[in-house]
């Protein structure tokens, strides 16, 4: 298993950028809560789930199974 950043260099620009706006929430979310703080809950519970692979909901992060 692997995490890594997304390959395309100006969505993760644009993505850091609304993260310090948000305070570190996500965001593509709009309630600030405790499992929208980046790396939130959802994409937390994927990298648990050894048969996930993708990208989080946002497309920061991509968890690869090698």
């Amino acid at each position: 298993m692997a995490i890594r950043l997304n390959e395309n260099k100006e969505l993760v620009a644009q993505i850091k950028e609304g993260l310090k706006l948000k305070g570190g929430y996500c965001p593509c979310r709009l309630a600030r809560t405790p499992e929208n703080k980046c790396m939130c809950k959802e994409f937390r519970d994927q990298i648990a789930d050894p048969d996930f692979e993708g990208y989080c909901h946002c497309l920061l992060y991509y968890k690869s199974k090698e």
